[in-house]
């Protein structure tokens, strides 16, 4: 794990020296201490968010044999990133369009089998992703714990989003997350979501909560991206596969989102990165992280 953390350094500080003239979609990683945190439920609903504000958003659903997020938008996909490279599928035979456009890139087991990819499948699978192009976000939504898989997509982003609730469980596995991280010295920088909160004040007691014991133990920064409200819409919007941004609109959920979604976009502009970017660039640096 830390020569895989050791390779994507180098890589990015290769990235860093060249000339930043090409706009490039920003890649987000989603992740999360613990199971069952609301962290696919938040990455499908931003995604609908950020492109019913006019952005191209790609989902790529990197949680390896427990993607749910095509569930959560009312899809059964056929087929994943394993049937492109191992099975000669081409790349709109996979991918999903949901709500207003956005698209989902199942991951399934191919990611897994990456140490498996010859040479040509490799770049004929980088080849067939250049169809993806014009591109806004790719947000990456990972499993949840420390593993060499989460690790290893939270080395591939710009930005990267930790989601929390209240529960104690939550928190101490999310701190220790991020003792990973910075064991690893992936990233210095974090930013964290409140999920699950009666209102801003308890989400505020959390963040800071965690910020002190983060603050007082781990050289990482972390900022607050804001909470998302309880509400028993979105337990319904999870059993009837309807993400919650367009069953209900208008509800203390959605309208938390549509804040963070502002932040992002206020976060983002003017943002360019180097000519090794996007999703194409994004795929080499995990055949390079995990092969």
């Amino acid at each position: 794990m830390l020569d895989q953390a050791q390779r994507l350094r180098q890589m990015a500080a290769k990235e860093g020296n060249m000339n930043k003239s090409q706009t490039a979609p920003k890649i987000i990683t989603v992740t999360s201490g613990k199971g069952g945190v609301g962290k696919s439920n938040f990455v499908v609903n931003l995604s609908i968010t950020l492109q019913k504000m006019g952005k191209k958003v790609l989902i790529f659903d990197a949680d390896v044999g427990m993607g749910n997020d095509d569930v959560l938008m009312g899809f059964l996909p056929k087929y994943n990133v394993f049937d492109v490279i191992f099975n000669n599928k081409n790349i709109e035979d996979v991918i999903i369009e949901g709500p207003f456009g956005v698209k989902l890139l199942p991951g399934g087991s191919g990611v897994a089998r990456i140490n498996e990819i010859t040479n040509t499948q490799r770049n004929n699978f980088l080849n067939k992703l250049s169809q993806l192009e014009n591109l806004d976000y790719i947000i990456m939504d990972t499993g949840a714990g420390i593993s060499r898989s989460v690790l290893g997509f939270v080395s591939c982003c710009d930005e990267l989003f930790l989601i929390i609730t209240p529960e104690p469980t939550s928190l101490m596995d999310s701190y220790s997350l991020l003792k990973a991280v910075v064991h690893f010295k992936i990233k210095d920088q974090i930013k964290i979501i409140v999920n699950r909160t009666y209102d801003s004040e308890e989400a505020e007691e959390t963040y800071n909560k965690f910020a002190n014991a983060v603050n007082n133990f781990l050289k990482i920064h972390i900022s607050y991206m804001g909470n998302i409200s309880e509400d028993r819409k979105l337990v319904s919007a999870v059993r009837n596969q309807e993400p919650f941004v367009i069953g209900s609109p208008n509800s203390s959920a959605s309208q938390d989102l549509l804040k963070i979604a502002n932040k992002i976009l206020g976060d983002s502009e003017g943002y360019y990165k180097s000519n090794e970017a996007g999703i194409q660039g994004l795929f080499k640096k995990i055949f390079n992280i995990f092969s």
